[in-house]
């Protein structure tokens, strides 16, 4: 039977619109002018983009004047990552090519895995270890033997802040040296990261960061390129035409997602070191009622330092699929950490670059916390999963105890 209730355990796939958001970009829907409008009403469409930007930065310790609005992560990732690339900082670099190889981790959302413009060959994996961090030494000698090879030209390594099934989060620091060692641009995409974690692009040292709004309590179609300097170029802007965004994503600007995108940052950033505890707080206690439920599950990246919100698993012998039916039935909303496609479930890439064994990464599921998440909501998510359990006939006993 459904559940009277639902209890939403989905934020890593969206989060639900903050009230707030929804306010202020009804608003915004009234606004009657263009941003791009020298009158009255183009300069207050204007202001409020101008506002959001702001607001956008702030959430990332960046200026105004490098966030770039886009329609979400996607094409942020998308955009960014080019061969086009380059980076005029000063003169030594101006003189450099543009970047000619990508390196991106093994784990990355499928819009840098896929999505990224470099050509055939051109762009390698970052091995993950077993607890989903990116294997440094590798890349250190790989961007050596890069820059010994083709010492005019410069590499670009994009390396997510948190991975988006796992919340595993990526030694940053390390990574920006080792790039920085070699002279390779970085990109990082911080679409999970953002809202949940502290970040200050300047700070992190990356020269590119992507966001999404969806992600942290705004609108689903908007989303942003941040720059941690004004020097970076690039030559072959996918969406051209009028010149917004300072040339970087042409087409009249979405008004009320912005101004959604900027209300969004600005209550994740009010609200982020409470959130964190929080939610931190609400997973520790997911986690050890999910074992004490079912002992021989795995949480995967448990070891590494996550985000507070995210936790991965699976049960010996349950498949994500059915789990996923008997608790949608049961008014819990999660996902699965394998992609389907055309109704097949495929093993997560992430996963398997984790080493993880196929026949438990069938059964991977992910739970991931987010504002509207309450105690109410793991209660349900233990009843509904101890239903699973109990579906499985070698588990019923165990289930039932």
């Amino acid at each position: 039977m459904l559940g009277t209730t639902r209890s939403y355990l989905d934020h890593n796939a969206t989060t639900p619109v903050r009230p707030v958001v929804a306010e202020a970009m009804l608003r915004a829907l009234q606004m009657q002018g263009n941003p791009s409008s020298v009158h009255q009403d183009g300069r207050a469409a204007r202001g409020a983009v101008e506002q959001a930007r702001g607001r956008v930065a702030d959430l990332v310790g960046a200026k105004p004047a490098n966030v770039i609005f886009t329609s979400g992560g996607t094409e942020a990732n998308i955009t960014i990552l080019s061969p086009s690339l380059s980076d005029c900082s000063g003169a030594r670099d101006c003189v450099r090519a543009p970047a000619s190889l990508l390196l991106h981790s093994a784990g990355e959302h499928p819009s840098v895995r896929d999505g990224h413009r470099f050509p055939a060959g051109r762009a390698e994996e970052i091995p993950l270890d077993g607890d989903g961090r990116v294997d440094c030494a590798w890349l250190d000698e790989r961007l050596m033997r890069f820059t010994a090879d083709a010492p005019s030209e410069r590499a670009l390594v994009s390396v997510h802040l948190a991975n988006n099934e796992t919340g595993v989060l990526q030694p940053m620091a390390e990574i920006v040296a080792i790039a920085r060692r070699h002279g390779a641009l970085v990109h990082s995409d911080a679409v999970q990261a953002a809202g949940k974690i502290a970040i200050d692009i300047g700070s992190l040292g990356v020269d590119a960061l992507t966001l999404s709004a969806h992600k942290i309590g705004g609108p689903k179609g908007v989303g942003a390129i941040v720059l941690r300097t004004g020097a970076l170029e690039l030559a072959d802007k996918p969406m051209r035409g009028g010149g917004q965004e300072r040339g970087w994503r042409s087409g009249t600007e979405n008004l009320p997602g912005i101004v959604g995108f900027g209300v969004a940052a600005e209550e994740a950033g009010r609200t982020l070191s409470g959130e964190a505890i929080r939610l931190t707080r609400l997973r520790e206690q997911l986690e050890e009622r999910l074992l004490a439920l079912a002992p021989d599950a795995v949480l995967f990246g448990a070891k590494a330092p996550r985000l507070p919100n995210t936790c991965a698993f699976a049960t010996p012998g349950v498949k994500a699929e059915t789990a996923l039916i008997i608790l949608d039935l049961a008014g819990v909303s999660l996902s699965s950490g394998s992609a389907c496609s055309s109704g097949k479930v495929k093993r997560s890439h992430v996963l398997a670059a984790m080493g993880v064994d196929p026949a438990m990464s069938e059964g991977a599921l992910r739970a991931s916390l987010g504002w509207t998440t309450c105690e109410a909501d793991i209660d349900q998510f233990i009843a509904a999963y101890g239903q699973a359990l109990a579906a499985n006939p070698k588990r019923a006993v165990q289930a039932a105890a």
